[in-house]
């Protein structure tokens, strides 16, 4: 299944993130968990974690070259806004 792209991005409060995909479809995803694993550590400073955009192609979120969630990633453990 193809999933769709990423069109916008908003952080949200309490480290969730407001997702709009190319369907016009709003999801929100809960970063909270991945925060105890090295690779997203920093966003547990909140200036950093606002600091999210969306990468070329809408294939993920990123906050550096190193810190990315993909499309699939929040389109399917995202929830309807």
């Amino acid at each position: 299944m193809n999933y769709p792209k990423i069109l916008a991005v908003q952080p949200m409060d309490d480290y969730q993130l407001l997702v709009e995909f190319t369907t016009h479809e709003k999801r929100r995803y809960d970063v909270k968990p991945l925060l105890n694993k090295t690779m997203f550590a920093a966003l547990k400073n909140a200036a950093f974690f606002k600091s999210v955009k969306v990468e070329q192609g809408g294939y993920a979120v990123s906050w550096n070259d190193d810190i990315d969630i993909s499309e699939y990633e929040l389109w399917r453990n995202g929830y309807a806004d």
